[in-house]
């Protein structure tokens, strides 16, 4: 797949480099024809251009004449559109959530892994800590008459 395909399908991320999750997520949605189908028609109805059309589309539609008032044929195909639009909103609201899950588990896994690296530098600045109160115990002359002395 090319990347400005893969890079369009997450142009609306306004980052230098888009996350790599969110490219491979878009590489994996668009090998589906359905999916690439149903992402340009959620692009276009969510366009000027859609709106343009339809504008023209109306005007032509009474202005010709098509049919007389009250437009039943054009009511109901622009009910017939409304459905399938509405599906198609959702269809990309599901996309966005899946976009927000690959995200969070990346996040997810990133924090697992901080705290692993959280624990581990503890274990090492508690093992610093040991040695430099044993070699400041060592070489301090004072501690080492402290204990030299009977109690």
């Amino acid at each position: 797949m090319e990347e400005s395909v893969v890079l369009k399908n997450v142009g609306h991320l306004t980052l230098v480099e888009p996350n790599p999750v969110l490219v491979e997520q878009a590489k994996k949605r668009a090998e589906s024809v359905q999916n690439r189908i149903a992402d340009q028609i959620t692009a276009f109805s969510g366009s000027m251009w859609f709106v343009y059309v339809h504008i023209i589309w109306f005007s032509c539609w009474i202005g010709f004449g098509v049919e007389k008032y009250p437009y039943g044929l054009l009511t109901m195909i622009v009910s017939l559109e409304a459905i399938f639009l509405s599906t198609f909103v959702l269809i990309s609201q599901n996309r966005a959530d899946a976009k927000r899950q690959v995200i969070a588990n990346q996040q997810w896994q990133t924090v697992k892994e901080e705290d692993k690296q959280n624990v581990e530098l503890l274990k090492l600045s508690n093992q610093i800590l040991e040695l430099t109160q044993a070699i400041h115990k060592s070489t301090n002359p004072d501690t080492q008459l402290e204990t030299a002395k009977p109690s």
